[in-house]
């Protein structure tokens, strides 16, 4: 049976944060920025070269962020000239649309070609982003521009038309070809992607052409202006995740925001029509991660130590250069072979490791340290297991067979920085510094925010919350230290004793209830 998805959307003031739910548990978390642009996959730029490496044979170009960007020869794709070209010649008062179909595609580069033969420093380039800046690294870039939708991907200045693999039936990947090449416009080339199979023209005709327009739309950006500036980038993370994710098992899709609910139901009329339903407005008062408790999923999921079953737990460390993964037994029950239970443990951990790599989008090399095991059949079944809960990631990856160590490398596609959420709270009485105040002067630190509430802020009324130890410690004796600070400050102090409070915290209210912060 397939796993039902629905999607969780949260727009906030500042950010959107989208999770993908599978059988209600959660499997990606997105977010992205609402306030400003980030430099993203998919993105295309209008860059100019600033230094050439012969030695890499690469170069750097300014696309706009404080971290130059970095393109390989091999990135410059077959038909570079054609590009280039139309920048070159293109201006506000010239006919765009003519220079582009006008435009000899050919002849492509050479493969063995040198960088400092087809790029010179100071030279404007159309360049599209295929790896986001991670750590100290600027982003990668290919000069071979596409633009992808849900059944197409457009190829500006390229002549092929190639049809997914995936596609098993010859007639059906011929009547894709022979339609796309016949609503095709010249110099523009495309990849018909499975999820294009059984569709009807109609549908491939309408995000063909909004793929076009997308791309024509951004040319008089450029006529006008050859500076560094952002000529378009790749839809909302929404958008661009129901593009790769939609399917049948697709449920529902949930978003407590109006604009981006109507942005969601009109991108799927376009992309799947007979889905359109799925996208619901949610309205309710509580929070839309609380009510689907996807809150309560990332605290529990995202940090340094993440528990399994059977008492078993990861430990999860990240470095510059790869990720570690160490499987603990934890409490392991004793109720069968030690061989046998060490296995189990094993799987179950190789299913949180597979949803923990799509969880933080963890990239690069990840090292396993699954717990040993004798047996050369388990190794060898851990291993297939793996492959296939791994099957489900859309990142490219490979996972390697166990050492005799029982390490297991995965190494996976990293084209972003992994996610990472910091899900501990700063403890209230150290703040963080690991320290507290003496006890012999707690009564004179908190004599001092009474000082401040009462002489600054002019509250007379208040109530102060301790835990019940120092709640005695204050109001022991007929001449309590309470009694003292309401004589001494001419106002009124109800002492309340929290169980759950730390010995020395405290914390002081207003009559109403309110924290007060000093």
């Amino acid at each position: 049976m397939e796993a039902v998805k629905d999607l969780i959307v949260d727009v906030g003031s500042t950010e959107v944060s989208i999770a993908l739910m599978e059988n209600h548990r959660l499997i990606e978390l997105n977010k992205e920025s609402s306030t400003g642009h980030s430099f993203s996959v998919g993105d295309v730029y209008l860059g100019k070269v600033k230094k050439i490496l012969p030695a890499l044979n690469a170069a750097f170009v300014d696309i706009g962020d404080e971290k130059e960007a970095f393109v390989h020869y091999l990135d410059l794709g077959l038909y570079f000239n054609a590009f280039d070209e139309f920048v070159k010649r293109s201006n506000p008062n010239s006919d765009l649309k003519g220079i582009y179909s006008h435009i000899k595609i050919g002849p492509v580069l050479e493969k063995e070609g040198r960088i400092e033969n087809v790029l010179t420093p100071g030279q404007i380039m159309i360049v599209q982003i295929v790896k986001e800046p991670i750590s100290t690294k600027g982003s990668r870039l290919t000069a071979e521009i596409s633009l992808a939708g849900r059944n197409i991907v457009l190829l500006p200045f390229a002549e092929k038309v190639s049809v997914s693999q995936k596609i098993s039936s010859k007639e059906e990947k011929r009547r894709l070809e022979t339609l796309v090449r016949n609503i095709l416009p010249k110099n523009y080339g495309a990849i018909i992607r499975t999820a294009a199979e059984g569709k009807n023209a109609a549908i491939l005709d309408a995000e063909l052409m909004s793929l076009v327009e997308k791309w024509e739309s951004s040319w008089k950006k450029f006529a006008w202006s050859k500076s560094v500036q952002l000529l378009f980038t790749e839809y909302s993370k929404t958008t661009t995740i129901l593009r790769d994710l939609l399917n049948d098992s697709f449920s529902n899709i949930y978003v407590n925001n109006e604009n981006i609910y109507e942005e969601t139901r009109k991108y799927i009329s376009l992309i799947s029509p007979e889905q359109e339903k799925i996208v619901k407005l949610y309205k309710d008062s509580a929070p839309i991660f609380d009510h689907f408790e996807v809150t309560r999923q990332i605290k529990s999921s995202f940090g340094k130590v993440v528990p399994i079953k059977q008492g078993a737990y990861l430990v999860i460390e990240h470095t510059e250069a790869l990720h570690v993964i160490d499987v603990n037994s934890g409490t392991r029950s004793r109720n069968k072979e030690q061989e046998q239970n060490t296995y189990d443990i094993n799987c179950y951990a190789a299913e949180e490791i597979a949803r923990q790599l799509r969880l933080r989008d963890m990239g690069g090399i990840v090292i396993v340290d699954f717990i040993d095991m004798e047996s050369n059949e388990h190794k060898n079944a851990l291993f297939k297991y793996m492959q296939e809960l791994m099957q489900g990631d859309r990142a490219k990856h490979n996972v390697l067979p166990l050492t005799k160590f029982g390490l297991m490398q995965i190494t996976r596609q990293r084209v972003r920085p992994a996610t990472e959420i910091n899900t501990t709270e700063v403890c209230p009485v150290c703040n963080g510094t690991g320290k507290i105040a003496s006890s012999v002067v707690i009564d004179e630190a908190i004599e001092r925010k009474l000082a401040y509430y009462v002489s600054e802020k002019e509250v007379k009324s208040l109530v102060l919350k301790v835990s019940p130890i120092l709640g005695s410690y204050l109001s022991r004796g007929i001449f309590s230290i309470v009694s003292k600070w309401k004589r001494k400050y001419k106002c009124k102090i109800r002492l309340v004793e929290v169980t759950d409070f730390t010995v020395l915290q405290n914390e002081f209210y207003n009559e109403k209830g309110d924290k007060l912060d000093s």
